[in-house]
């Protein structure tokens, strides 16, 4: 009865993947068992990363202002929904929230910009920023600026980035049912010019926008392929006003079924349980740590997530424990919580099925949110 769970168990465990087979029963098996599944991807989990969760914080640099059409995003020049556009941010405002992710725990620092991609003379100035944070602060950096060409990963390397961020997002047979003014070759080259130059990327996709089983088990395979070291699998938020929303696909089973998949295929890497966890997962989301070993904390690009202090609470409580940077982890075997922030009230449902504590059910963050006219 268990047979199918103990040898995908062991084909991860020696680094092979899963046949496709295999792959499409994980994802749309009807007799698949969610608890042994979530067992037998816990093993290469474990072998791995042990019991630990990595933990992240994302900066949103410079949002909207984006001449891009991902149908997903609610930054692009094809979403109408309600947020503020400002550009790129100071250096001291970023600096200061790199300080603020590392006190908050986080194991790397995620700086994202909207936008088809960088200049080179952009590319200097970030590549600046990043080195001031490597030199001053003990968090790793992570940078999404859309496509990156062989010179600008050059100029990335040479201080230290130690993760550039482009995501597959979905397969390439899908991809133009998403975005139609850039490829999935256009991705594909920005992670290979990264990989050039001895950066780690990082990128994943994108569950629940109308793709088939195929298409998720393809780019789990491309990834692998890739040799991707962090994969983030996000979960179709649904901001009004976006192109792209929610297939009706996403129950916490689809979404305990997805990361499972990423783990099997990829099992060395750092699977990422990322946007739309709180909302998709519910109840169940701890049930994501067993495949996952690495998850964001203080929401998202433009939507709100579970706080810091909720975060690390379900970590705790599931049995896990946070993979801290130095300075976060000095602080709590000194007995010190630098988890400060209130839990947030119990919120009604946002859209549907997807729901986010406190915000009065708003899905939006509330810099990003832009003002109602008349009130």
């Amino acid at each position: 009865m268990f047979e199918i769970y103990d040898r995908l168990a062991e084909q991860a465990l020696q680094g092979e993947a899963p046949s496709e087979d295999d792959g499409l029963w994980v994802l749309e098996g009807e007799d698949v068992q969610l608890l042994p599944l979530l067992q037998a991807a816990y093993a290469p989990r474990e072998k791995h990363f042990g019991r630990t969760v990595m933990v992240h914080v994302l900066n949103n640099v410079q949002n909207g202002l984006c001449a891009e059409d991902c149908g997903y995003c609610a930054q692009s020049k094809s979403s109408e929904a309600a947020i503020r556009k400002y550009p790129m941010k100071s250096d001291e405002e970023i600096l200061a929230e790199a300080e603020n992710a590392a006190r908050a725990g986080a194991s790397r620092y995620c700086m994202v910009l909207s936008g088809r991609g960088a200049t080179l003379e952009h590319t200097r100035h970030l590549a600046e920023l990043i080195r001031t944070v490597k030199e001053t602060l003990p968090i790793e950096v992570c940078l999404s600026a859309g496509l990156v060409n062989d010179e600008q990963a050059r100029i990335l390397a040479e201080v230290g980035l130690d993760r550039l961020n482009h995501n597959l997002n979905t397969s390439a047979s899908h991809y133009p049912e998403i975005c139609s003014t850039h490829s999935y070759a256009d991705r594909v080259e920005t992670l290979q010019a990264a990989k050039n130059h001895g950066i780690g990327s990082c990128s994943g996709m994108i569950v629940g926008m109308g793709e088939s089983s195929r298409d998720i088990l393809e780019v789990a395979f491309e990834l692998r392929e890739l040799e991707v070291p962090s994969i983030p699998v996000n979960f179709l938020i649904p901001i009004e006003g976006n192109r792209v929303l929610s297939d009706g696909s996403l129950t916490p089973e689809r979404c305990l079924r997805a990361l499972s998949l990423v783990r099997l295929v990829n099992p060395g890497a750092e699977v990422r349980v990322a946007g739309g966890r709180e909302g998709h997962l519910r109840a169940m989301g701890s049930l994501a740590l067993w495949p996952a070993n690495s998850l964001f904390i203080e929401g998202y690009l433009t939507t709100r997530g579970d706080d810091e202090r909720d975060t690390y609470q379900m970590i705790e409580d599931a049995g896990f424990e946070v993979h801290g940077n130095p300075t976060w982890q000095a602080a709590r075997d000194a007995g010190v919580d630098p988890a400060s922030n209130p839990t947030p009230d119990a919120a009604e449902p946002a859209q549907g099925s997807f729901r986010l504590r406190g915000g009065d059910g708003e899905i939006l963050k509330p810099e990003i949110s832009r003002p109602t006219r008349g009130v």
